[in-house]
């Protein structure tokens, strides 16, 4: 019975992002880099035609080093046009649906951060400080 079982776990896939039309993915290097976009079509092993019409980002032949795959996937045929995915990134409601994973909510977070300025900095560091010690006392009173 040992076996079965052993064949049955292997046969389960332990990746469920692949690359392929309609996946969501979000560009990591270059211009466009922190965007999400589409994958219209494979070209080969190593680059696929994005889209991003809803996220301004411009039809292009990227290399898959450049992107980060996303749970996220988007219903339309090989190769359309960008009318045609803009629609089915509506209809899907792509960008709430991003907006709404940990990963954005991190991304924009560390984009917050790194734009605050010294007195933003400060105020960051007493409001921590004030935190840490109701939390103290909270927990000296139990």
């Amino acid at each position: 019975q040992a076996i079965p079982r052993r064949l049955e776990e292997l046969a389960k896939m332990p990746y469920t992002r692949f690359v392929e039309v309609g996946r969501v993915v979000l560009i990591n290097y270059g211009p466009d880099a922190g965007k999400i976009a589409v994958i219209v079509d494979v070209v080969d092993g190593n680059k696929c035609l994005i889209d991003g019409p809803t996220t301004g980002v411009a039809r292009q032949v990227i290399p898959y080093k450049r992107l980060a795959l996303t749970d996220l996937m988007v219903e339309f045929e090989k190769g359309s046009h960008s009318k045609t995915i803009e629609g089915a990134m509506t209809a899907s409601d792509v960008i709430s649906k991003w907006e709404a994973t940990s990963w954005a909510k991190k991304l924009k977070a560390k984009k917050t951060r790194a734009s605050l300025n010294d007195f933003d900095r400060f105020k960051v560091m007493v409001a921590r400080k004030q935190k840490a010690k109701m939390v103290a006392d909270k927990m000296a009173s139990m």
